[in-house]
C-alpha cells in the first residue's frame, strides 16, 4: 500500500505576482495543489480571475487580485488584501516581469523605467509591505524570480539583465537583514522556458519554426523549460525542505550557464 505524502504547504497563505499565466500561473496552481491558500496577483484581472476560479473549482483555496507592481499603493493593497483575506502572509513570490528588447543606448527612458519597475521595484515593494506582516507572526519566506541573464547577460536586453542582477542582490540583502528574525529570501534563475512570453517573442520572428529550433539547440538539454518545473524548484524554496536555504539563487536553466 503506498503511502500519500504530506502536502507541503498546508496551513500556509502564499502571495504570488505575475500569476496569471506562465511561470506565476504554474507556481499558483502548484501551491494551491501543496495546500496552500493563494492570492493569484496579475496586471490583467481577467487572467488573474481565471486562474484562481480554475484553482477554487479544484478544490483550493483562492483569490484574485490586479495589481501594477510597480505602485506603491498597489502593492501595499494586493498585500493588506491577502492577510484580510487569509489572515496572515507566509509566502510572498515576487514573480511579475517585463522585457524590452533594446541594446543600452537604444533603451528610451521610459522603457527602462517600466522594465526596472516591475522587475526590480516590484520585488522592492511587494517585500517591503510583505515584511511586516510575517514578522508580526514569527517569519516567512520570499522567493523573487530573477534569471540566468543575471549571470551571463542576454544580448539586446540591456535594462532587464540589469534589473535581474538587481533582484539578486537585493534578495541577498533581505536574507541577510531578516535571517534572525525568521524570514527566508532566496531568488530563483530561470533558463529560457516555453511560456507565453517567449512564445510571443517566438511568433513575432520571420520563421518561428527555425527560431524555436535555435532556441531549443542552446540548451544542453535540447529543449525549453517549462512553467511546471520552475514552479516545483520554487515550491523548494518556499517549502520546510529549504529551512536552512537563505541568501542564495536557485538556476533551473537547462544546464545553459554550466557551458
Amino acid at each position: 500500500m503506498t503511502e500519500l505524502r504530506p502536502a507541503k504547504l498546508t496551513g500556509k497563505s502564499a502571495l504570488i505576482t505575475g500569476a496569471g499565466s506562465g511561470i506565476g500561473e504554474a507556481m499558483a496552481r502548484l501551491f494551491a495543489a501543496e495546500g496552500a491558500r493563494v492570492a493569484v496577483v496579475d496586471l490583467d484581472r481577467a487572467a488573474a480571475e481565471r486562474v484562481a476560479g480554475e484553482i477554487d473549482s479544484g478544490g483550493g483555496d483562492a483569490v484574485a487580485l490586479a495589481s501594477d507592481v510597480s505602485r506603491a499603493a498597489d502593492c501595499q493593497a494586493m498585500v493588506e488584501r491577502t492577510v484580510e483575506r487569509f489572515g496572515a502572509l507566509d509566502i510572498l513570490c515576487n514573480n511579475a516581469g517585463v522585457g524590452v528588447a533594446a541594446v543600452c543606448h537604444e533603451t528610451s527612458e521610459e522603457d527602462w523605467d517600466l522594465v526596472l519597475g516591475v522587475c526590480l521595484k516590484g520585488v522592492f515593494l511587494g517585500s517591503k509591505f510583505a515584511i511586516p506582516h510575517m514578522l508580526v507572526h514569527g517569519g516567512g519566506v520570499i522567493c523573487n524570480t530573477s534569471s540566468a541573464a543575471a549571470e551571463a547577460a542576454v544580448a539586446n536586453r540591456a535594462a532587464y539583465c540589469a534589473a535581474k542582477a538587481g533582484v539578486l542582490g537585493l534578495t541577498k540583502s533581505i536574507a541577510i537583514d531578516y535571517a534572525s528574525r525568521g524570514i527566508r529570501c532566496n531568488a530563483l534563475l530561470p533558463g529560457t522556458v516555453d511560456s507565453p512570453w517567449i512564445g510571443k517573442i517566438i511568433a513575432q520572428q520571420s520563421d518561428p519554426v527555425a527560431q524555436r529550433a535555435l532556441m531549443e539547440a542552446r540548451q544542453p538539454l535540447g529543449r525549453l523549460g517549462r512553467p511546471e518545473e520552475i514552479a516545483r524548484a520554487a515550491l523548494y524554496l518556499c517549502s520546510d525542505d529549504a529551512s536552512f536555504v537563505t541568501g542564495t539563487g536557485l538556476v533551473v536553466d537547462g544546464g545553459f550557464l554550466a557551458r
